[in-house]
């Protein structure tokens, strides 16, 4: 799913995440070893590591919002993963910030409530790294892997005229490729086949997975996370391991255009 905060397709939240990382494990280590050893003088460096840290960690956070709230899907696994991968580090961030209280001028050793707090926030940053790395390689979010004449990945807020989507030209799309249309809170994907057009929610009904980012052959679309096989004509699973159908919704082409009807078949 190609991330939504990008450089020419590549994705800047995990550019920025290895700043924070850096710098706010070494300042806990620096700390660690500057008491254990009695070198007072390291806890500057430390003190300065931990303010780069949490500059660096606000730095990627916005990307990194940005991506959770446009392209992860919804109501999907990710959508849990991506929200507790959110809550650590933020939680992680706010022990990191509340060490900072602990600090004593020049330098003095810090409290050892701070030292704990630092340990804490080190503890949550590794699970939310660990959440992820998830992510990236298992839901493949900000990994933009179209395969050959698939087209360029392409999403677009969807013109709605009551109950109808105006959806595309009708020589927008070759065939084996697809679009994904935002209408309000729906996802809502056209493709086009060796039969004509198709449209279809863009959630597999496994664990919620982005049909659009999927390979489209032979009117059948293959989820990218767990590899559940659907027939876009009709909804119904050719494969699982996914259960229940996808949604599918009336297409009509006229005029050069192509139109989605709404109503669920």
């Amino acid at each position: 799913m190609r991330s939504a905060a990008h450089i020419e397709g590549h994705p800047i939240h995990p550019m920025l995440v290895g700043f924070p990382v850096a710098y706010l494990f070494g300042s806990t280590c620096i700390d660690l070893w500057a008491r254990a050893t009695n070198r007072p003088r390291w806890l500057q460096t430390a003190s300065h590591m931990s303010l780069l840290g949490i500059g660096a960690a606000l730095a990627a956070a916005v990307p990194g919002l940005i991506d959770y709230v446009f392209a992860v899907p919804p109501k999907s696994s990710a959508k849990k993963c991506a929200t507790s991968h959110m809550i650590a580090n933020v939680s992680a961030l706010g022990l990191f910030a509340l060490a900072r209280a602990g600090r004593r001028p020049h330098d003095d050793r810090p409290a050892a409530w701070s030292l704990a707090a630092e340990l804490a926030g080190m503890s949550l940053m590794t699970a939310g790294g660990w959440m992820g790395g998830t992510l990236v390689f298992r839901n493949q979010i900000g990994v933009d892997h179209r395969y050959a004449n698939a087209g360029k990945y392409r999403i677009e807020p969807a013109r709605v005229s009551g109950d109808t989507i105006d959806a595309a030209a009708a020589d927008e799309l070759q065939v084996g490729q697809m679009k994904l249309l935002r209408a309000g809170d729906r996802r809502i994907v056209v493709a086009r086949t060796e039969h004509g057009y198709a449209a279809f929610d863009d959630r597999c009904t496994h664990k919620g997975g982005p049909l659009s980012d999927a390979a489209l052959v032979c009117d059948t679309v293959q989820c990218p996370w767990h590899g559940s096989q659907f027939d876009v004509m009709t909804g119904r699973v050719t494969e699982g391991p996914a259960r229940e159908p996808i949604a599918t919704y009336a297409v009509e082409e006229r005029d050069g255009r192509v139109y989605v009807t709404l109503d669920d078949r």
